[in-house]
């Protein structure tokens, strides 16, 4: 005798209308989650490029003006707000806008004392970036013997500078005062650095920030 066929061999049984309804909410309940988590990457995202771009950013070395404390392609963090709320110190390393012409070693006066260091720089900012240290700030007295800094009629400690020698570039001894809210910036390597000796002063309005650390290359990582 041949046994029946049972229902459940022929066709699935039937899936209650609640479990339908509860698999299709959590359907929408995971399409709802996945969607929110992509939104909130992509908001945090937004908000770390925000920040990055307002408080900090990298820099990269493009010449040998900053030898031996900063090498040619070397990688700096530059804190791009701190500027806001504090003056520049005098040894802090800093990247700025330069007046125009700075590249072609334009000064802003039209007659150069011989011996002097260019005293005003054009009244244009140039849209290049440079990087230097800070040598003297506003109301300071400076002259330049042998590639060192006389500031205030004292030789400064600058154990961190490559040697300049005794060509023209590296002697102005006659001072200058530094004009209100300007800065004077020159490279650590004095024998190939062009920089406010030639250009002039920098206006503070043009400072983009301090550098405070070297990220790259790894055996050059360092905090200022």
């Amino acid at each position: 005798m041949k046994k029946p066929t049972t229902a459940q061999s022929e066709a699935p049984a039937e899936v209650p209308a609640n479990t339908r309804g509860a698999k299709k909410k959590s359907e929408k309940s995971t399409t709802g989650s996945l969607v929110e988590l992509v939104v909130i990457v992509a908001v945090a995202l937004g908000l770390a490029l925000g920040i990055q771009a307002l408080l900090i950013k990298p820099y990269r070395i493009p010449s040998e003006s900053m030898v031996p404390t900063l090498t040619v392609g070397q990688r700096v963090l530059v804190n791009r707000i701190g500027n806001r709320f504090s003056e520049p110190e005098i040894g802090e390393i800093m990247v700025f806008h330069p007046p125009t012409g700075a590249e072609s070693q334009t000064c802003g006066t039209k007659r150069r004392i011989p011996g002097q260091a260019c005293t005003k720089g054009t009244p244009e900012r140039a849209n290049v970036n440079f990087i230097k240290r800070v040598v003297a700030g506003p109301g300071d007295t400076l002259a330049i013997v042998d590639g060192h800094v006389i500031r205030n009629g004292k030789r400064a400690k600058e154990p961190f500078i490559n040697a300049c020698g005794q060509s023209a570039e590296c002697n102005f001894p006659k001072p200058i005062t530094i004009p209100p809210d300007h800065y004077f910036m020159m490279g650590d390597n004095r024998g190939a650095s062009d920089d406010s000796r030639f250009w002039g002063p920098v206006p503070k309005d043009w400072l983009i920030g301090g550098a405070f650390a070297t990220y790259w290359p790894p055996k050059r990582i360092n905090i200022f």
